[in-house]
């Protein structure tokens, strides 16, 4: 008797309720989404995690909070009125003496932090004091691939967005119109297309001084081209249909047919590339960075780490730790992507 109220039930639920129910029967991509919503939050309060500075320090009745202040070193009873370095061993015991304390990050490291009193040579091997060992430069790796997985996360999301509203206005206007105006469009995405992307990269990384900015603007110069092409086949096809000529014969205007009625109908393919887009930005700057092209030098950067562990052969850490983040990365985004495609499945709609 349940199974048969839930079943007559079903039919009473919105389109997006029964795909968001579909999509959570998936186990394998609802728990990606959950993990991989979770460590972007983390990586989003990287500074509460990972940091170089106290959060709070109360030192001789006062109380102070390094991460919102510079404080000199006098402050703590130091020689100098240079910032305070809080790895020092004399600052951490001057912060631990009598009823003084600070309480530091769960890693006691920022992403350009050097360790100047670790006991190895750089790059060292993971210890008590770096979990996942260093870089070739002192610095420690698990605050690197905290930092630099935000970098990548934000950058590819803001890929994604970019290009998703240049293809959907790109394809929209040639699915629509068709005609002359679709044949001047696919003409120009021919010629567009055989750009060489890399070469004018290059030039431009020689010509400007390289920066978040200017790589994203490059990047989606190109990257709305493969999603225009499905908006446009969608257009093609609901601009047929029955309602559609209704709102046509009632002297429906054109912005209005797209925005109200052609659009949101079109919106499958668009939704079910997301993961599989976002994919493809994080690889892309992965691989920018580790030719050199990518964000500019002391950004944190995955691709600036994969190409230390091919210069040190040795440091083993670098390379795995950093291979085993952009996987499990890539591996969620995938997940989540074939989860979305079979919610998504007009031929699981009854299901």
């Amino acid at each position: 008797m349940a199974l048969m109220s839930s079943a007559s039930a079903s039919p009473s639920l919105s389109p997006s309720r029964r795909a968001w129910l579909r999509f959570k029967r998936n186990r394998l991509g609802y728990w990606s989404l959950l993990i991989f919503c979770a460590l972007v939050l983390v990586s989003l309060c990287a500074e509460l995690v990972s940091n170089d500075k106290p959060l709070v320090v109360r030192y001789e009745g006062q109380t102070y909070f390094p991460m919102l202040k510079d404080y000199p070193e006098k402050t703590f009873g130091g020689d100098f009125e240079t910032p305070t370095d809080y790895l020092d061993p004399f600052i951490k015991d001057r912060l631990s003496a009598g009823s003084n304390w600070a309480l530091y990050t769960l890693n006691p490291y920022g992403p350009n932090t050097l360790n100047y009193f670790a006991k190895a040579p750089n790059p060292s091997a993971p210890t008590a004091d770096n979990w996942l060992g260093t870089d070739d430069r002192g610095r420690d790796l698990l605050a690197q691939l905290l930092y630099g997985f935000r970098v990548s996360v934000l950058f590819g999301l803001a890929l994604t967005v970019t290009g998703v509203l240049l293809g959907m206005l790109t394809g929209a206007i040639q699915g629509f119109f068709g005609g002359k105006t679709d044949l001047a469009f696919q003409r120009f995405i021919e010629i567009w297309g055989s750009m060489p992307e890399l070469y004018l990269l290059i030039i431009f990384s020689a010509v400007f001084a390289p920066s978040i900015a200017l790589l994203l603007i490059l990047l989606s110069l190109f990257g709305w081209m493969g999603l225009s092409d499905y908006v446009r086949a969608e257009f093609l096809r609901n601009r047929q249909l029955d309602y559609v000529k209704a709102a046509r014969a009632l002297g429906v205007g054109n912005a209005q047919i797209i925005w109200r009625h052609i659009l949101p109908n079109s919106l499958t393919p668009v939704v079910t590339f997301l993961p599989f887009r976002m994919s493809g930005a994080i690889l892309a700057l992965t691989s920018l960075d580790f030719l050199g092209l990518g964000v500019p030098p002391g950004t944190p950067s995955l691709g600036e780490l994969l190409n230390q562990g091919k210069n040190s052969i040795d440091a083993w850490w670098i390379s795995l730790s950093t291979f085993a983040v952009l996987v499990t990365t890539l591996l969620l985004l995938t997940f989540m992507g074939d989860a979305l495609r079979d919610a998504l499945d007009p031929r699981k709609a009854d299901q």
